[in-house]
């Protein structure tokens, strides 16, 4: 089986951006809005039609099977509007990844956005990551660490701000990805350099910090293979000498995994050839931040599982970790929900 664990549902009916336009102009016509959360009207025969020439046609072609899959991460938007907007958007977001992994079982798990806002309250957070877990039967979310949107003004991921939704996320047993969203700071490209900026400070933020301490069994995944971590692996080994840290096997590698989303064979190889196989996880983010064809092979960039076929080094037991067997490991809900389906 192959699990491909970063998906984002990029083709949703329009109905979804016109409700998310008029939330904008409520909310700049009066930031302290209250919204009515309000209906879609999207019907399943176009739900099917999102997906049918798009994610399911790719999983077929490229050989996957099922792809844990969540709101598109770019509208995810935590630096708009205040906490009604953000709270009815989410749902809205994640009621129609639920729906889609009914009418799509066998290839849809979900996975959960959250109605984060900038320093605000993660009363809503948790309460959202309930109601998908527990009613939705979703197996993982994705936590912004910067819902500022590109102006780092929260607090670190190792701060007591984050411990409530820690704390669910053990009482759950549920990972979260560290995934940031649009970016309003002109500083950054969206997904060239933001992602990938934010990508390598999660991994900083956690490396410096107590939280794998003092939540041995949390499980945090990386994505974009890593950010900068994985080429610069002997930096952060020394930076973790020079502070008289534990080694990042002890201190980080028992609870922080990385996914594949790298789009070229180089990149890969050197993932598998610096980072443990039992911390990296296949996930293509397709269709996502990087679509077309790559002029020197002729293959789609975010085509992931040829550059883990093509891998002359990793074992075909190790292929199997990174295409499936780490991915039931991490998402300890995966494998009951697999079975079921």
């Amino acid at each position: 089986m192959i699990i491909d664990c970063h998906g984002h549902y990029t083709t949703a009916p329009s109905q979804l951006g016109a409700y998310r336009e008029q939330q904008k102009q409520e909310w700049h016509a009066d930031h302290n809005c209250q919204h009515e959360k309000g209906s879609l009207n999207i019907s399943d025969d176009e739900l099917r039609e999102s997906v049918e020439g798009a994610q399911l046609k790719l999983q077929k072609e490229r050989g996957t099977d099922v792809t844990i899959f969540s709101p598109r991460a770019s509208w995810m938007g935590h630096h708009i509007g205040n906490s009604w907007t953000s709270k009815y958007w989410t749902e809205h977001c994640n009621e129609l990844i639920y729906r889609l992994t009914q009418l799509y079982p066998q290839n849809f798990i979900g996975a959960c956005q959250l109605p984060q806002i900038p320093n605000g309250s993660l009363k809503n957070s948790i309460q959202e990551l309930e109601r998908c877990i527990n009613e939705f039967d979703f197996v993982g979310c994705n936590l912004n660490l910067d819902p500022s949107g590109g102006h780092w003004n929260s607090p670190p991921l190792g701060d007591r701000y984050w411990y409530p939704f820690y704390e669910k996320m053990v009482e759950l047993d549920v990972p979260a990805m560290i995934h940031v969203s649009g970016c309003c700071n002109p500083a950054f490209h969206a997904t060239g350099s933001y992602y990938l900026s934010a990508d390598t400070t999660a991994f900083m933020q956690l490396m410096t910090s107590t939280v794998c301490q003092d939540f041995p069994t949390i499980k945090f995944i990386i994505p974009h293979g890593g950010g900068a971590v994985p080429f610069h692996w002997g930096r952060f080994r020394g930076l973790a000498d020079m502070m008289k840290l534990p080694s990042l096997d002890t201190l980080l590698m028992n609870n922080v995994y990385f996914d594949t989303c790298v789009y070229h064979q180089p990149g890969v190889d050197l993932l598998v050839d610096v980072i443990d196989t039992k911390n990296i996880l296949f996930a293509s983010e397709m269709i996502g931040a990087v679509r077309g064809i790559d002029p020197q092979t002729g293959y789609y960039f975010d085509d992931t599982k040829r550059y883990i076929d093509n891998n002359t080094r990793l074992s075909e037991q190790e292929k199997q970790a990174i295409f499936s067997g780490n991915a039931l490991n991490v998402f300890s809900r995966l494998k009951r929900k697999l079975e079921a389906n």
